[in-house]
């Protein structure tokens, strides 16, 4: 498989599961042992727990849509940088329901296998950007850091 075609893949997966909400299509390019890691979950999530998360997501911000602002390919793995733009009108994640317009930074590493299946994704989120969009309390990253 080309870097290209790779990339490909990917922004494929992004489009069909985040912004369509074709849940099944996007397995049909996850390996049998796909997982999904993040630094919003506390443990790794396998193809069905993945799809469950996307569908809540999407539940609470029907109006999301994920832009891939840059989408870069090396050996077997892919890079994005994703914009998640949109409202939470039902609580998600643990986060209550608001009507302003969020703009979520997003990482994501993504391995693909001999067989050009997506086998892992590993995402980084701005959650203190998205945290003081909703205007919830944040904390700087010294103060986390350091004791």
């Amino acid at each position: 498989m080309s870097l290209d075609d790779m990339k490909r893949l990917v922004r494929q997966h992004i489009d069909l599961s985040w912004n369509k909400g074709c849940l099944a299509l996007a397995e049909q390019l996850q390996s049998k042992d796909f997982l999904y890691k993040s630094s919003f979950i506390s443990r790794p999530f396998n193809g069905a727990a993945y799809s469950q998360m996307v569908q809540n997501i999407r539940d609470a911000m029907p109006d999301l849509e994920v832009v891939v602002e840059e989408c870069l390919a090396e050996g077997h793995k892919v890079v994005t940088w994703c914009t998640l733009i949109g409202s939470i009108q039902k609580p998600a994640l643990g986060y209550p329901p608001s009507d302003k317009v969020l703009s979520i930074s997003a990482m994501a590493f993504w391995t693909l296998n001999s067989l050009g299946e997506v086998q892992e994704i590993c995402t980084m989120f701005d959650m203190e950007s998205f945290r003081a969009q909703l205007g919830l309390d944040t904390q700087p990253l010294s103060a986390k850091a350091l004791p």
